[in-house]
């Protein structure tokens, strides 16, 4: 049956219409225009009692767990989990990101996605869209919390092995180039279509440059795990924002980075070349207490995860905070702001045709939130994945 959102104010592709509406059948958008104005022939016709914004759903290229299940896991139940809870967040589809660990364990993990991306995907759940290397090609200096024991120098065949294993569906790598022997392995991902993404790394600003030659179009949480800017030596941070070949992703929380720094990144590279991000670990929308990353145990309190070092651990943010810091951060308006949370994902991921902003033909993945950022409903592919409760508190 056609669902028709009336009264609303759409975010499309080619501007804002205020008092419009939004039509989807058989997981796909059919029509959008001004309210009133789409047939309503055996349609159900959804209207709300107070103002809200019908925006993209978001895409998440860098998230390992929530709702107490990690991509390491290497378990249907665990991809499940994510993506049947992500949908409260605003969160569509997203790429199960993986952390550095012992060989068989990543591997493990890798040939679990495979199989749930090919064979276990569910209507009206976020859609796995493939698979976030992250590590172990990476640098021990800058760890983070990436368990430096199990890091190991890039290489192609290693790469090559578990793209295989799976299914060609890795579609972003985080690895430290300057460790990249020859740019080798960075080479050929790029030749290969994967993205190749600095993270974790210590290289200078030389080098960054010279690894972008090479095929580098993405940076890892910009400033965190990554040599800082300096009048003297720009570092990674001074190459991301020379280079306008490069994305980089943000963690707007507020605690990665201060508010005032992801207002310089926007200012810097402005909402075209910036993708929102969660990196959350598996405590994602539970209570506070001990759980584990990457078989570290980490502390979560109410606003952060940390290791016992102190170190940051991931994050608990979900996407829409992510997109309500970032509008409060910068002054921005949700116009400005919405290429960051699903236009350029799908850009970069090659899946702009059916994903990534309102259109009529596209997937019906779409987010119906309140003037307050609270998500009131989110669809995925047309299915009704999230309703928020009447009287519910975030």
């Amino acid at each position: 049956m056609k669902t028709i959102l009336r009264g609303v104010t759409v975010y499309t592709e080619r501007g804002v219409i205020e008092d419009g509406e939004i039509a989807f059948e058989r997981g796909s958008i059919v029509g959008i225009g001004e309210a009133g104005r789409l047939s309503t022939e055996g349609a159900s016709v959804i209207s709300y009692d107070k103002p809200v914004h019908v925006i993209p759903g978001m895409i998440d290229v860098h998230i390992h767990g929530t709702h107490g299940a990690d991509t390491m896991d290497a378990t249907t139940e665990a991809l499940d989990t994510m993506s049947r809870g992500l949908p409260e967040e605003g969160t569509t589809s997203f790429l199960a990101t993986t952390i550095t660990q012992e060989q068989e364990a990543i591997e493990a993990a890798l040939a679990n996605a495979k199989n749930y991306i090919e064979t276990e995907q569910k209507p009206g759940h976020a859609e796995v869209l493939g698979v976030h290397l992250e590590g172990p090609f990476l640098n021990e200096k800058r760890c983070g919390a990436q368990p430096k024991e199990h890091m190991v120098t890039p290489s192609v065949d290693v790469f090559k092995n578990w793209q295989a294993l799976a299914g060609g569906h890795i579609k972003l790598v985080t690895l430290a180039p300057e460790l990249d022997q020859d740019h080798a392995l960075t080479a050929y991902l790029k030749a290969n279509g994967v993205i190749a993404s600095i993270g974790h790394s210590d290289a200078d600003y030389t080098e960054v440059m010279e690894a972008v030659n090479h095929g580098v179009t993405h940076a890892t949480h910009l400033y965190n795990g990554m040599k800082g800017l300096h009048h003297r030596e720009p570092g990674v941070v001074g190459a991301v924002y020379m280079n306008d070949r490069i994305t980089a992703e943000l963690i707007a929380d507020g605690i990665h980075s201060r508010p005032e720094m992801l207002d310089l990144a926007l200012r810097m590279k402005g909402p075209d070349k910036l993708v929102l991000i969660t990196d959350a670990m598996r405590a994602k929308c539970l209570k506070r207490g001990n759980y584990d990353l990457g078989g570290q145990s980490v502390t979560v309190t109410d606003d952060r995860a940390v290791l016992e070092n102190g170190a940051l651990a991931g994050s608990i943010l979900r996407m829409v905070d992510g997109l309500k810091n970032m509008v409060e951060y910068s002054g921005k308006s949700l116009r400005d702001l919405l290429p960051m949370t699903a236009y350029n994902q799908a850009q970069e991921l090659g899946v702009l045709a059916r994903k990534g902003s309102l259109a009529v033909g596209k997937d019906a993945d779409i987010v119906v939130m309140d003037d307050s950022f609270s998500v009131i409903e989110t669809y995925c592919r047309g299915t009704l994945s999230f309703a928020k409760k009447e009287g519910e508190d975030e």
